[in-house]
């Protein structure tokens, strides 16, 4: 089956005339010949990015989401072909209206007029995975209706069956791929495409996001009717907003487009350091702007997640940055173990300060993106630095940040823009503040530790194994440590403040 999928695959490639894209130039070559003689049908005549466009929708919903992430990056991609691939966002072909009626009676067991008060059978949006109809719910909300796309499971399935394919075959073959991670990345890429395939999942990442932002200054997510969802079909309130895409329609409402842009920074690094939770598929389909000018997040089948401890690596990262102490850079990555322990730091902030130095304090319009990731992939290699699959989904989101601001404001300096963020987000986890913080929601844990500690001790003396019994004896010791100096810290935060009621009640 596999191997049938890559006969497939290159059917494709040159049925659409890809293969001028990647083998050659010159139009009188042999290999162009040979093609021309096996595929005397095809129609050269179609424009290339219509080609490329209709080529990765033939191959189905992975190749499409591989267009997706191109489209984002209009700097890298000419504008013919940036232009039809925005046409994979939300405009791939969709399934018959018919078809998906059907779909949902099976859902809901019952004739879909009794489920929906209206149901537009014209679908307003299609892309890789689901496509989207508008609704009306007898209760009066109007609603948008998610349907998954019919055998989009099994398509999925079997091309990341043949990804892993390849990633096999490239460890095997090329031992310097490994620090790379290809089979680690594509196990990551695979449980958030399960993710995507379950829309009670994603129902459930957008009430986290609305809970999020739940004060709605800056963006605003649908709620979710989880009366009528399913593992199949999702319902939320319907967005009335425009196309982020649109640039020029929204100056024409009067909207802030450098604020705008501004405010996209904000979102992207309250979601990753505040929360540790971002929406992860940030093109331009899934994102609205509603007539005030808030953000309309839309499309929440892939988010990722981040620990504490990623958190306060990543910013302490960016601020390092930020700051232009590329020693503490080339450190904290040691540190890390992202590069080899025997990397001398002096040579690797060498290396760091030679990709970060030429892209600072310029605006978005004078970066030219294509160069600074050659370099970055040459600094890679050079230092043998492995890839972080769990930062995959990470990194990708920020390319479709940093893509959107380049397209709402080519002015827009995203260093300076997010310092200031990731400085406040800093303040908050150290010092008098992150103590605080800590013992808000950790000192009741802290506090019921005490009356298990004669318990521990007795299990302690009951054991048999005298390296078990020093093992049990050295925790609690440690927590009795940690008790002792979280209660004198307690104490005198305590008597700081009952000092200023004694010094007030005085004066």
């Amino acid at each position: 089956m596999r191997l049938f999928r890559v006969f497939k695959i290159l059917s494709v490639f040159f049925r659409y005339g890809l293969d001028e894209f990647f083998f050659y130039r010159h139009q009188n070559g042999l290999l162009n010949q040979l093609v021309k003689y096996l595929f005397f049908w095809r129609q050269l005549s179609v424009p290339r990015g219509n080609r490329l466009r209709l080529a990765l929708e033939t191959l189905g919903p992975i190749f499409v989401k591989f267009g997706q992430a191109l489209s984002t990056r209009r700097d890298l991609l000419p504008p013919d072909i940036a232009d039809e691939l925005a046409l994979l966002q939300d405009r791939v072909a969709p399934f018959p209206g018919l078809q998906a009626k059907k779909m949902l009676e099976e859902v809901y067991q019952k004739p879909l007029e009794q489920v929906f008060k209206t149901f537009d059978i014209e679908p307003v949006a299609s892309a890789s995975v689901a496509q989207v109809h508008f609704a009306t719910l007898f209760s009066g909300e109007e609603v948008a209706v998610k349907l998954l796309r019919p055998r989009v499971h099994q398509m999925i399935a079997r091309d990341v069956a043949l990804l892993y394919t390849i990633a096999h075959l490239i460890e095997r073959f090329i031992p310097a791929s490994r620090r790379l991670h290809p089979i680690e990345v594509i196990q990551e890429f695979e449980k958030h495409l399960k993710d995507e395939l379950d829309l009670m999942v994603e129902a459930s990442n957008a009430s986290q996001l609305r809970r999020n932002f739940a004060d709605r200054r800056l963006l605003i997510i649908p709620e979710i009717y989880w009366d009528f969802c399913d593992a199949s079909v999702m319902v939320m309130e319907r967005m009335n907003g425009t196309p982020i895409s649109q640039v020029n329609k929204l100056r024409s409402m009067g909207i802030d487009i450098p604020k705008l842009a501004r405010d996209g920074v904000e979102i992207f690094f309250t979601q990753v350091f505040r929360d540790g939770f971002f929406h992860a598929d940030m093109h331009p389909g899934n994102i609205q702007v509603a007539e005030d000018g808030r953000y309309i997040g839309l499309d929440f089948g892939i988010v990722g997640t981040l620990n504490k401890t990623d958190k306060n690596y990543l910013a302490q990262n960016f601020i390092a940055f930020f700051r232009r102490d590329y020693a503490r850079v080339a450190l904290a990555h040691i540190e890390a173990g992202w590069v080899p322990a025997d990397t001398r730091p002096d040579e690797f902030e060498s290396a760091i300060r030679s990709v970060c130095e030429p892209i600072f304090d310029k605006p978005l319009k004078d970066i030219s993106f294509g160069k600074v990731l050659l370099r970055l992939f040459q600094v890679s290699r050079r230092f043998n630095m492995e890839v972080q699959p769990q930062l995959v989904l990470l990194q990708k989101t920020l390319l479709n940040v940093e893509g959107l601001g380049r397209d709402l404001d080519p002015e827009l300096d995203l260093w300076k823009t997010a310092k200031p963020y990731l400085e406040k987000w800093m303040s908050e986890q150290v010092g008098v503040r992150g103590l605080l913080k800590a013992i808000k929601h950790e000192g009741g844990q802290w506090v019921g530790l005490i009356p298990e500690l004669p318990r521990l001790i007795h299990h302690s003396l009951n054991q048999q194994h005298s390296n078990q019994f020093q093992t049990d004896i050295k925790a609690i010791q440690q927590q009795n440590q940690s008790l002792q100096r979280w209660l004198m810290v307690i104490l005198f935060l305590m008597g700081l403040l009952i000092g200023g009621e004694v010094a007030q009640w005085v004066m």
